[in-house]
C-alpha cells in the first residue's frame, strides 16, 4: 500500500481566475498613480516582454532588451495610462536624459513590484498565448529583485504569498 496523495483535478479554472485577479491589482496601482501620482515611498518595477506583439518602445532599447525590460516608475514618469478598452499600458519615461514613449500590451507584463510594501507578482503568459497543457498559469508572487536601473534587468525570486503575510509584532 503506497502513501501517495492524489491531485484532484479542478473542472473550475481557478489558476486563471487567480491570475486574472493579481493582474487587475498591478493594473490598479497603475492607473492610480496615472490619476493621482505616487503616494509617499511607493514605485514600481514593471517587466514586460519587449517581444510581445503590441508593445511599442524605442529601437534603441528593443537592440538592448529584446525579449524582456524592466522599467522603473518612480521620479520621472508621464502619461501613466491604464488603457482597459485598448488593453495597453502607456507611460512616457527618460532613458539617459532622452524621453520616450512606451505602449505596453496588458498581456506582455510579466512581472509587477512595488518595494516599499513589499507586493511582487509574477504573471504567465495570457491564456490564448499558452499551449493547452500550459493553460493552468502559474500565478505566483515574487521577491524583491536586485537593485534595478530604468535599463537594468534582473530574475526575480518565486516565494510563497505567506512572505508577504503582516505578521503580529512582538513587544
Amino acid at each position: 500500500m503506497t502513501n501517495e496523495i492524489k491531485q484532484v483535478e479542478s473542472l473550475l479554472p481557478y489558476d486563471r481566475w487567480t491570475e486574472d485577479a493579481m493582474r487587475e491589482v498591478a493594473l490598479r496601482a497603475l492607473d492610480y498613480a496615472g490619476s493621482h501620482g505616487l503616494p509617499g515611498e511607493h514605485h514600481f518595477y514593471l517587466t514586460f516582454r519587449t517581444d510581445h506583439p503590441g508593445v511599442a518602445i524605442p529601437g534603441h532599447l528593443k537592440a538592448r532588451y529584446p525579449e524582456e525590460m524592466t522599467i522603473v516608475i518612480q521620479h520621472q514618469f508621464w502619461d501613466l495610462k491604464v488603457d482597459r478598452v485598448a488593453q495597453t499600458i502607456s507611460i512616457g519615461l527618460s532613458f539617459g536624459g532622452v524621453p520616450a514613449k512606451l505602449m505596453i500590451p496588458i498581456a506582455a507584463m510579466t512581472a509587477f513590484w512595488d518595494p516599499h510594501v513589499r507586493i511582487g507578482l509574477r504573471f504567465g503568459p495570457p491564456e490564448d498565448q499558452q499551449e493547452p497543457e500550459e493553460a493552468a498559469s502559474e500565478a505566483t508572487a515574487a521577491t524583491e529583485p536586485e537593485a534595478q536601473q530604468e535599463e537594468a534587468e534582473a530574475p526575480a525570486q518565486v516565494v510563497s504569498l505567506d512572505a508577504f503575510r503582516r505578521r503580529p509584532t512582538r513587544e
